[in-house]
Order: structure tokens, then sequence, then C-alpha cells
């Protein structure tokens, strides 16, 4: 960075562009605020490894991870070996907390891309990223498609032309003055939606509303169940008994979900002491056919929104969560007990998917034990 800044041929001015890894890294450095950054380009990267990466939910990844040590290993020096040291330390310790920058010591400007459809790896850090920095000058995109081709879409390299031109360059007429501070794409299906512009992240203008899950006949209601209800279902079981609950709300009019989306649970399992709970929202057609959605940045027919949960991860963090973002501790290991039902509150999402009417939003939950579990 700072011999880039200072050659004879530079300006003395470095910004920092790039997708996934490359810009996980723009937090990092940015943190350091060098003397010759003067703007970052964060395109969909993360920056708490643990949450975001390791261990969704406190569950170990077990494919994506030690797929890039394999592939990223070669080195003259020493690497890291990211699945022993997955292994080695399964709560967020010290070793973790090193791997986070201090997002709040940013403060160059920036041009935030996030994506809808990168939640098993980047979606969640990137937009915690644009909400805690401190840069004055900073705006989010936030959009549904994939991530690598939207970022070499024509249209996207004149935004981030302009952008840079404005701060490493001090060219006028940029137009970036005139740039909404969000900007997010309430998604139809996949290559189609509406933008929505904003003055911040999460969207000014958005209500929270609670809805209910009705396991007696797998409806999704604004109103309580008058008694309990339970669901179960045997997550490793075998032949044709089901493998998750669902539950379904029909829309009577257009409605959009922009925002986050949190899931409180009351689930047992009859003889296991842990369960790994899995959660995704989808969107269904008139015809009840499921609509896809670009997921993980390379599939087109995924969910609006999933979730991962660990049951003896359920503990919060107090200091973070707020009503509708939880943030998990991942300081100890809370067992179930055979019997006893806790609740915890599991993150799904973000997301943002318009619904017209008669279109309806599916919610499902698998939980993968031993033996079998319970929902309520």
């Amino acid at each position: 960075m700072e011999w880039a800044g200072t050659q004879p041929w530079s300006a003395g001015k470095v910004g920092l562009s790039g997708v996934s890894y490359l810009s996980s890294l723009q937090w990092r450095v940015a943190a350091l605020n060098p003397p010759h950054l003067a703007a970052i380009n964060p395109w969909e990267g993360w920056n708490d490894t643990y949450r975001e990466v390791a261990r969704h939910g406190g569950i170990p990844e077990t494919s994506f991870w030690p797929y890039i040590w394999e592939r990223w290993g070669a080195s003259t020096t020493g690497i890291e070996d990211l699945e022993a040291e997955t292994a080695a330390h399964p709560f967020l310790d010290a070793f973790w907390a090193s791997k986070v920058p201090p997002l709040e010591d940013i403060r160059v400007p920036a041009y935030v891309v996030a994506s809808w459809a990168d939640q098993g790896l980047h979606t969640r850090g990137t937009l915690e990223g644009f909400r805690r920095i401190s840069s004055a000058q900073k705006w989010l995109d936030v959009h549904g498609r994939k991530k690598w081709a939207y970022y070499y879409e024509p249209e996207l390299v004149e935004r981030q032309r302009a952008f840079f031109d404005h701060f490493l360059l001090d060219r006028t007429g940029t137009g970036i003055e005139s740039w909404p501070r969000v900007r997010a794409e309430v998604r139809e299906r996949y290559q189609e939606g509406t933008w929505r512009d904003a003055e911040q992240w999460p969207l000014e203008d958005v209500g929270y509303r609670r809805l209910h899950l009705r396991a007696g006949d797998g409806a999704l209601d604004w109103a309580a169940p008058a008694t309990e209800e339970e669901a179960g279902y045997d997550g490793l079981g075998s032949g044709l008994a089901p493998r998750r609950a669902t539950f379904e709300i029909i829309f009577p009019e257009a409605v959009e979900l922009v925002g986050h989306v949190t899931a409180t649970l009351w689930m047992s399992a009859d003889e296991a002491e842990d369960m790994d709970v899995f959660l995704a929202l989808f969107k269904l057609d008139a015809q009840g056919r499921q609509v896809g959605f670009p997921y993980y940045g390379q599939f087109e027919d995924g969910p609006v929104a999933v979730g991962w949960q660990r049951a003896s991860h359920r503990e919060l963090d107090p200091e973070r969560s707020t009503a509708y973002l939880p943030v998990l501790a991942h300081r100890r290991a809370l067992p179930l007990v055979p019997g006893e039902r806790p609740g915890w509150t599991s993150r799904c999402g973000p997301r943002a998917p318009g619904s017209r009417r008669g279109r309806s939003c599916c919610w499902w939950s698998r939980a993968a034990t031993s033996c079998g579990t319970r929902a309520t």
C-alpha cells in the first residue's frame, strides 16, 4: 500500500477494490488507516471469520473452508491449517477474535456492494461492515445477482470508475454527489427486481411484524395459536416420513419483505444433547411452485433466505443483539436436556423479496440429530 502510494508515477492516493477474499482483505487493511489509502470498494466480503465462514450458527463448515485451504495452500512459508484450527477452536476465543478487524476504525470513503444471494459466505459481513464503519462518505448497493458477474457488468464498472476518479484523481463531474446513500434491489425472482433508494441500512421505512408458527395446520399466521401445538419429524430417518417442518402464509395483497428475519423456536431432541437446525424461507407462486433465487453466488434455484443454528450455541451476546438482529455469543456449550424445550432465536437472512397478491412464503425448519426431533 505505502509502496504504491510513494512511487514517482503514483498520484499519492491508493484505492482497493475486489470481490470475496479480495473484499475481506479490504476491511483489515482499511482498519489500519495507512496514510496513502484514499478509498475502498469492498464487494461482498466477510469480516467475522468464525460467525460468517468457519462456524455458521456454531455448526462447523466442512466443505468450502477445507476446500480453500487445499486450493490456496501453496506457499513458500508456513500457512494455517484452516480445518485443524476450526476443530481446535470450537468457540469464539482469542484465536478467532484476532481475525476480526475493528470496523469502527475505518474512516476512508467506501463504496460497499453486498448481495442477498451470498448468505452462506458474504451477505452478513458486508452489510455489517457498511453499518459499522465510521466513514463519513459511504454508499451501499445491495443486489440479488451473482457476485462475480455483477462486478463486471458495464454499468457497475462505470460506478466503480466514478467512485475512484472522484477520490483518487480529484475529478469533478463524476456524479457520486447525487448517489443515494443506500440502493437495495427488491427481488421478484432471479434477474427481476425493483431498486429502492434509502438513507440508511437497515432501511428507515421498514416495519417489523411478528408471524406465528401453527404446527397444527402448518400455517404462518399473524395471530398466535390459542393452544400449544407440536410438529415432529425424524431428521435422519429413512423412508417417506417428512424430514422437516413446513409453515406457509398466502398474502392477500402485494407485500415487500426487506430487512432482517429471525425465528424464535422451542425444540427438543428426545435422545440427544445437541442438534443442528437449518432454516429457510422460500417464495412460492400462485400455483404453489417455488420461485428460484440466486444462492451462494452460484445457484439460481435457491431460497430467499437461510439460517443455521447448533442448539448448544443458542446463547446470545446481550451487548450486540437487538430485537431483530440476534448475535450469538459462541462462548460455551449449553447441551439439551431430554424432555425440556429451551427457546432460542435464530437469524435467517437478511432478504428482500417482493410478493404479489396470491403468492406465498413458505418457512421450513429441519434438524439433524441422531434421533427424532420436535419443533413448536
